[in-house]
Formats: structure tokens, sequence, C-alpha cells
């Protein structure tokens, strides 16, 4: 897998630490990292549609090797910025038909790009959505707004006994210690003050309005005991995007990604089947 870097477009790629492998001529299909994370969460999934994709991988400004100058506070206090990013790259690379796979708030990430360009777009497969993660009246988020402000103070006073915490909760896998410690040490890599402000624009965000007007094909997966997006919140984000389709996943916690890749991967290709 290498970086990629060219010409007037590079300074998006080198942004977003963009890599490509696979079949270059193929149908391209981008991966999109949740809150946390960067592209490695994807190590093994990404690596099975390289034989018949162009697979493109990138980091969130912020996360993993983006980056770090490009960071603006004022850009990413919304899940917009990201999105126009994720425009940005696809345009870098002149990208069509994407089958886009956003896991946890990438999803939404997705789901505000295609709704801006949707000529772009050619699938979303959105895994562990949440267009909202707060409770409200006629809607279950699985979360109460002091669920929310302990979790942000929590971050804020130590972020590193924070993700030590939360990581292995999220993952879902107490009988696989290994993965948790795998997203204990993704969180601990960013900086802390970035964290602090992408987690409340994540779980402050409120992007149900948006659901109904995508009109790219669109695959929700949803993980089983997941404590980050209740299955509620799974059939919710299908039942407002129109002609969805919705997988409930033998995997428990947040991150299949991580935990079930063989599972998520069978899903998708059968999705694009």
């Amino acid at each position: 897998m290498t970086i990629i870097a060219a010409d007037p477009r590079s300074h998006v790629l080198r942004r977003n630490n963009v890599t490509e492998s696979g079949d270059r001529t193929a149908r391209p299909i981008v991966f999109a990292h949740g809150f946390g994370c960067s592209q490695e969460m994807w190590q093994a999934v990404a690596p099975q549609f390289e034989a018949d994709h162009h697979v493109v991988l990138f980091d969130a400004v912020g996360s993993g090797s983006s980056d770090p100058a490009a960071y603006d506070p004022a850009k990413y206090d919304s899940l917009h910025g990201y999105a126009d990013d994720l425009l940005d790259i696809l345009e870098a690379l002149d990208l069509h038909d994407v089958v886009f796979v956003g896991h946890s708030v990438a999803a939404m990430v997705g789901v505000l790009a295609s709704n801006v360009d949707a000529s772009r777009f050619g699938a979303l497969v959105l895994v562990g959505p949440s267009p909202r993660y707060l409770d409200d009246d006629g809607y279950t988020g699985g979360f109460r707004r002091e669920d929310i402000d302990g979790l942000l103070d929590a971050l804020d006073a130590n972020y590193l006994g924070w993700s030590e915490t939360m990581a292995p909760l999220i993952m879902g896998r107490a009988d696989r210690p290994e993965y948790g410690a795998q997203l204990t040490e993704s969180f601990c890599s960013i900086d802390p003050r970035i964290a602090s402000q992408f987690a409340r624009v994540t779980f402050l965000s409120d992007n149900r309005r948006d659901l109904e007007l995508v009109g790219t094909p669109t695959l929700v997966l949803q993980c089983s005991e997941d404590v980050i997006a209740p299955t509620a919140v799974g059939r919710y984000v299908h039942e407002q995007i129109p002609g969805s389709r919705f997988v409930q996943l033998a995997a428990t916690g947040h991150c299949p990604n991580v935990s079930a890749p063989d599972e998520l991967a069978d899903e998708i290709r059968a999705f694009l089947r």
C-alpha cells in the first residue's frame, strides 16, 4: 500500500494520508473510520476487496497520520467539515460510482457528502451508524444528556484514563481483550484537544433530517449489544433512508471491522452483488 502524492491535488491526499491499493481500473471502494481511530482499523477488511476493487483509505484530519497542521477547529466544529474533506478526496482521485463504507460517525459523514454530490456515490454502507446519540421525544438515541455530559467531562479530565476505560466497553468483546487494547492504543494516539472537540461534534450532532434526503442505495449494518449505537438506532436509520437494506450482524460491540472482519466483508459483498 502506497501513499499518494500527485500534482496540485497532492495537498488533499497528504492532508488525509490517502492510500490506494487493489485494481485501480475497478470500481472504487472507500473506507472511512470512526472517532478515535485511523485507517488501520480496516486492515482486516480492506485487503479482502483488493482483487476486484480500487481500494481507498484515509485518515480524518486530526487522526492517524493525517497532516496535523491541517486541523482547523472552526472547520471541524461540524461533521460538514469532514464531509467536505471526503468530497475533496473523491474529486482529487476523480472517483465515481464509489462504494462508501463508513464506520460509526463516518457513516453520517458519508450521508452528508452523498447528499451534497450524489454523482460521486454508487452505494453507501453504514456500519453502526447513529444520526443522533441523545434521546429525544419519540426517538431512542441510547444516551441521556447527563450521560453525554458525564462522558465528555471524563474525557476532558483524563483522556488517557477515559480511553483505557471506554475502549474495551465500546469494542464489546470481553473474551478478546486484545481487541479492546487495539482500540485503546488508537484512542491514545490522538491529541486530547482534538479528541475532545471531535467527541463533542460526534455525540451532540443531529443528522436525522439528512437521512430522508439520501438517494444512494444504502446498506445499514447493525451489531448486537452495541453500547454506542443500539439496535433501535440502526433500525431508525434504515426506516428513514428510502429503499435501504438492514442487516443485523452476529458480531457484538461497536467495531466489527476489528472483531468480525470476515462477517462484515461478506455482508458488503452480498449487498454489492
